[in-house]
C-alpha cells in the first residue's frame, strides 16, 4: 500500500485535515513575508550572465519580497454587506439565486473567520425587503449591530458611513443586491473620498445580466477592483503555513467552494482513509 503525502501542504494543496485549528473572531494571523531559496534560476535573459558563470546561489537570492499593497489582508479592510434580503433576491436575474446565496454565505463566514470588521445593512427590512438571508444572519447573529435604512445609497446614511470610518480602514470590500443600485452608489462615494474599493461580484446580483455587467464595468472604470468570494477567502489565507486559519479555510472551501470544494473534499477523505488503513496494519 502506498502511504499518503506527509509533507507540509503546498500552495496547490489543502491543509492536512488532522491538523485542526480554532475558528472564530479574533484570530491573529502573521502576514510577514517568508523567504526561501528559489526553485529555479531568477528570471531574466541568460545573456546578462557571462558565459560560464554559474547561476546565482540560493543564499544570494534571498532579497526581501514585498507583496503587492493591492492584496487584501485581514487587518487592512472592512466588509460591507448590503441588502441581502428576500425581496431584493426575488428580482435577481443575473445569477442563479442559489449561487448568490451560497457565495454570500461563504463570504460572511470568511469575514468572521479572519476577524474582519463587517457592516451589515438592510433597507426597510420590516416594511418592504424582508429578512436577511439565513447565511448572513447566522454569521452575524447580533441584530443590534445591523443598520436598517431608507436610503438606496447606504453611504448617504450617516450611520453606515460613520461605522465604516470608525474601523480606521482605508480599503472597503462590498457585496450586495442589487449591483446596479445598492453596490454602485456607495462604491462610487467611497472612491470619491479616497478609499480603495473592492467588489465581490459573485456575491452580488442585478435584475438582469446586462444590469449587473454594466454596473461592474462602471465600477472598474471608476477604480474599483472586482473579485470573487473564493478569491477573497484564499487571498486572506495566502499561505497554508498559517496554521491558525488553514484548517478552517479548508472546511469553508469544502462547504461553499463549488468544484474547488469538491477537490478539497476528495483529498481530505483520501488522506483520512489512508490514515485509517495505516492504523489498521
Amino acid at each position: 500500500m502506498t502511504s499518503g503525502p506527509e509533507e507540509r501542504p503546498g500552495p496547490d494543496r489543502l491543509p492536512d485535515p488532522a491538523a485542526r485549528s480554532p475558528e472564530g473572531d479574533g484570530i491573529t494571523v502573521s502576514y510577514e513575508v517568508r523567504h526561501g531559496p528559489p526553485t529555479a534560476e531568477p528570471p531574466g535573459p541568460a545573456a546578462t550572465r557571462p558565459k560560464g558563470q554559474p547561476a546565482m546561489a540560493a543564499d544570494e537570492a534571498t532579497a526581501p519580497v514585498t507583496p503587492s499593497r493591492e492584496l487584501l489582508t485581514p487587518d487592512d479592510h472592512a466588509l460591507m454587506l448590503i441588502d441581502h434580503e428576500s425581496q431584493m433576491g426575488f428580482a435577481v436575474a443575473s445569477h442563479p439565486m442559489e449561487v448568490v446565496l451560497n457565495n454570500v454565505t461563504g463570504l460572511a463566514k470568511a469575514a468572521v473567520l479572519f476577524g474582519v470588521p463587517t457592516i451589515v445593512t438592510t433597507v426597510m427590512e420590516r416594511h418592504f425587503s424582508g429578512p436577511l438571508f439565513r447565511g448572513v444572519r447566522e454569521a452575524f447573529p447580533d441584530t443590534s449591530g445591523w443598520i436598517d435604512r431608507t436610503t438606496m445609497n447606504a453611504w448617504e446614511d450617516p450611520r453606515v458611513r460613520d461605522r465604516y470610518l470608525a474601523t480606521g480602514r482605508r480599503k472597503l470590500v462590498l457585496a450586495g443586491l442589487w449591483t446596479e443600485v445598492c453596490v454602485v452608489a456607495p462604491a462610487l462615494c467611497a472612491l470619491d473620498e479616497g478609499h480603495q474599493v473592492y467588489v465581490v461580484t459573485d456575491a452580488c446580483g442585478g435584475v438582469s445580466a446586462e444590469a449587473h455587467e454594466r454596473a461592474v464595468q462602471r465600477l472598474v472604470q471608476a477604480g474599483a477592483q472586482p473579485l470573487t468570494w473564493l478569491q477573497y477567502l484564499l487571498e486572506l489565507q495566502r499561505d497554508w503555513a498559517r496554521s491558525e486559519t488553514a484548517s478552517a479555510v479548508g472546511d469553508l472551501a469544502r462547504a461553499h467552494g463549488g468544484t474547488y470544494g469538491l477537490g478539497a473534499e476528495y483529498i481530505y477523505q483520501m488522506l483520512a482513509w489512508d490514515r485509517a488503513d495505516q492504523a489498521a496494519e
